[in-house]
């Protein structure tokens, strides 16, 4: 890779994740939302195929771990993807964006009951009551209004962070060690055998319109940029940053993927939008400890210690 500090390379990989809201936005428009997650993980699974065997890699043998990799591609993937997908049939991807941006709180939630080492503390308390703050003033307006359509989509961006805060924790535990992009590329194969026969089955694409152009260009993009390079990315820079320092990518892709729909299509946060979304953030950073004492000085130690990319 070009030789860039860390800090750009992930103000990089927010851009290549922070549109696939916009992306997923368009495309709902004229696909159904099975299909577009369906095509999204099946298209990724062969081209990141194709970049493992080009570095002369190969999956591993079936076995045991291909339950773990079963188990990511639900909850990591085909999943998050579908509800994603379908939710934003009835909210902005500007609030799906800001929804998914609670990730941190579920992941320390799920981490405190899953796992042994990695339990709550007065500091992540304090984020938990942020972050549950800002999802009230997100869901305020949808649920004054009674249950509807919106609420709906509402819950589909809230279960999609759940289900990828589970995956994280998940990874954690079983995925350790692998070498890089082995676990994305099986994953993806794993969840394509799930959501394509559905896909089929249920939605019978081949049978509906052709998409036009534009929404043909955000299938394809979300596909190869904001999954594929993105993956390619990610596990890189992970190979030399510190968790710590990956985080970053937490804060920065909701605030990428909400410009977008500002300015792409046109939407409108109203202000609870604005005040959900900042207390999400706000609650991102006190989790990860950036807004406790001394947090920022751990930080910034992390960032100093990361090696710029060669």
């Amino acid at each position: 890779m070009v030789r860039l500090p860390i800090l750009i390379w992930l103000i990089i990989l927010s851009l290549l994740w922070g549109p696939a809201f916009l992306f997923m936005k368009v495309a709902v428009q004229e696909v159904p939302p099975l299909t577009v997650a369906a095509v999204r993980v099946g298209l990724g699974a062969v081209l990141l195929y194709l970049i493992l065997r080009g570095q002369g890699r190969a999956l591993p043998k079936f076995g045991p771990v291909w339950k773990h990799f079963l188990v990511m591609g639900l909850t990591s993937n085909a999943i998050p993807f579908f509800l994603l997908s379908w939710g934003q049939q009835y909210i902005d991807s500007a609030l799906a964006a800001i929804l998914v941006g609670t990730m941190p709180l579920f992941t320390m939630l799920l981490a405190h009951f899953l796992t042994a080492d990695d339990t709550l503390s007065p500091g992540k308390v304090v984020g938990v009551v942020i972050g549950f703050a800002g999802l009230v003033a997100l869901f305020i307006p949808a649920l004054l209004a009674g249950v509807q359509a919106t609420l709906w989509g509402l819950a589909a961006a809230i279960g999609a962070s759940i289900s990828y805060s589970y995956a994280f924790v998940y990874a954690r535990q079983r995925l350790r060690g692998l070498p890089p992009l082995v676990a994305p590329t099986a994953q993806l194969i794993t969840a394509s055998l799930c959501l394509v026969p559905l896909a089929l089955s249920i939605e019978h694409p081949f049978a509906l319109p052709l998409p036009s152009w534009p929404v043909l260009a955000a299938l394809l993009l979300m596909t190869v940029l904001s999954t594929v390079l993105a993956f390619v990315l990610y596990y890189r820079v992970m190979e030399r940053a510190s968790a710590t320092t990956m985080s970053v990518v937490t804060y920065l892709n909701p605030i990428v993927a909400t410009l977008l729909g500002v300015l792409v299509l046109n939407e409108a946060l109203g202000w609870n939008g604005y005040a959900g979304g900042a207390l999400v953030l706000l609650s991102a950073v006190v989790i990860n400890g950036a807004g406790l004492p001394g947090g920022w000085w751990r930080w910034s130690q992390a960032w100093r210690r990361a090696p710029a990319e060669s």
